[in-house]
């Protein structure tokens, strides 16, 4: 009889499971992996049957308050047999009594909802397509010309998450713009590179004018005729309004769900989320 067990796994291990969050339809990024791992090393799990692996999923832990669950995928061939809840309970253990955000697929929506968590909103998947053209405007500047504090402070998330965002305002395929009005952080954004397409996030902005601008600036470094894709929260109208003024289609959807309470955040200047994987 074949021997399952979890662990938490090295760097190099997890390539796997975006490999299959690609073969999902998922859209990971190209270098997800290396920005993901610093931000809790230990908070990646992978199931084996003896030596093969069958499933992941993350639980990373951003303070002593509050995790996100990801990358929760058990190979279509082995599901239904109990391994993915098992995986799951590896997830919900490490995280201990945190507040814990995920988001999840719909169709998961009442199985998450039986372990406690609660919907928040929706997070709108639109697609467009990238500009292949070099935009400057007066007010943009590489977000890494900002001191780092300043960026963290700016960072709308219900946790401090300085590992992952020096990580991630740093895409060796991708861009990080700051918008600068008055000497003030006023927005910034980021885009990476995902296997043939392109993903916007995070994009926060002071008001609609501001995340206009870095939004085509974001589209300018994405290849012309490329797909791009943004994740954003229907909770937040102006976004909205932004992405069918661009007409853009909505392709996926996701419940973003909390374990205990809805975080304190202004939904108002968030018009793309970071990532589902991480929050």
């Amino acid at each position: 009889m074949k021997n399952y067990h979890i662990r938490s796994i090295s760097l190099e291990e997890l390539k796997t499971p975006f490999i299959w969050a690609e073969q999902e339809g998922w859209r990971p990024g190209i270098n997800d992996a290396g920005h993901f791992y610093p931000t809790d090393s230990q908070g990646f799990f992978m199931g084996f049957l003896d030596d093969e692996p069958i499933g992941s999923i993350s639980a990373v832990a951003y303070d002593n308050s509050f995790g996100f669950i990801g990358l929760y995928i058990v190979r279509p061939d082995f599901r239904h047999q109990g391994y993915g809840m098992a995986l799951w309970n590896t997830a919900m253990q490490h995280l201990q009594d945190r507040n814990i955000g995920l988001d999840g697929v719909i169709a998961q929506q009442k199985n998450y909802s039986k372990s406690g968590f609660k919907l928040a909103y929706r997070n709108l998947r639109f697609q467009t397509k990238g500009a292949g053209h070099k935009l400057e405007h007066p007010n943009l500047v590489s977000l890494s010309a900002i001191p780092f504090a300043k960026v963290l402070a700016y960072d709308c998330f219900p946790a401090p998450r300085p590992a992952f965002l020096k990580s991630w305002i740093k895409q060796r395929q991708g861009n990080a713009l700051g918008m600068v009005v008055n000497q003030q952080l006023v927005g910034f954004g980021v885009i990476r590179a995902c296997h043939q397409s392109h993903r916007i996030g995070p994009l926060f902005a002071d008001e609609p004018a501001y995340a206009e601008t870095l939004l085509n600036a974001l589209l300018a470094f994405a290849p012309a005729e490329t797909f791009v894709f943004i994740d954003v929260p229907e909770v937040n109208r102006d976004a909205l309004s932004l992405v069918e003024q661009y007409r853009m289609p909505l392709v996926f959807e996701a419940a973003r769900m909390y374990s205990k309470v809805n975080p304190s955040l202004d939904l108002n200047k968030i018009y793309g989320i970071s990532t589902l994987e991480l929050g």
